[in-house]
């Protein structure tokens, strides 16, 4: 159950390509061995309502978050943070090297015990593949 939730400021629409965003961080993720590509799931969240730091206009922010499930060990959880850090770095780089933002990543174990889900997605890829 890997998802990546990103979140920005309204601000950035005019400096990053969002789609491009999500599907780059998605590409990567799908690179890493320890996030199933059935669980797999990357979207965006503008953030209309928000103050960055001393509330100058150009200040923004991007701000993700991956939900796992439990049990992957702390080293692999660093390992998968890193990487997917990085490559949100280098992506936002462009726009980091001109204005003013906040970039963040933080990650997010889901009990197991407190989570629900359906889903036929990995019957459906298999079907596909043949």
């Amino acid at each position: 159950m890997p998802h990546q939730i990103i979140e920005y400021s309204a601000n950035l629409e005019s400096r990053i390509d969002v789609r491009s965003l999500v599907d780059n961080l998605h590409k990567v993720a799908l690179e890493i061995d320890a996030l199933p590509i059935g669980g797999l799931r990357t979207r965006a969240a503008r953030r209309d309502l928000y103050q960055v730091a001393d509330q100058h206009p150009d200040n923004a922010f991007v701000h993700v978050i991956l939900k796992l499930g439990h049990g992957r060990p702390r080293e692999t959880q660093k390992a998968v943070g890193d990487a997917l850090f990085a490559a949100l770095c280098d992506l936002l780089e462009p726009v980091s090297d001109s204005s003013p933002i906040a970039i963040s990543f933080e990650i997010v174990e889901i009990d197991r015990e407190l989570t629900w889900k359906k889903n036929n997605l990995r019957e459906h890829m298999a079907r596909r593949a043949d």
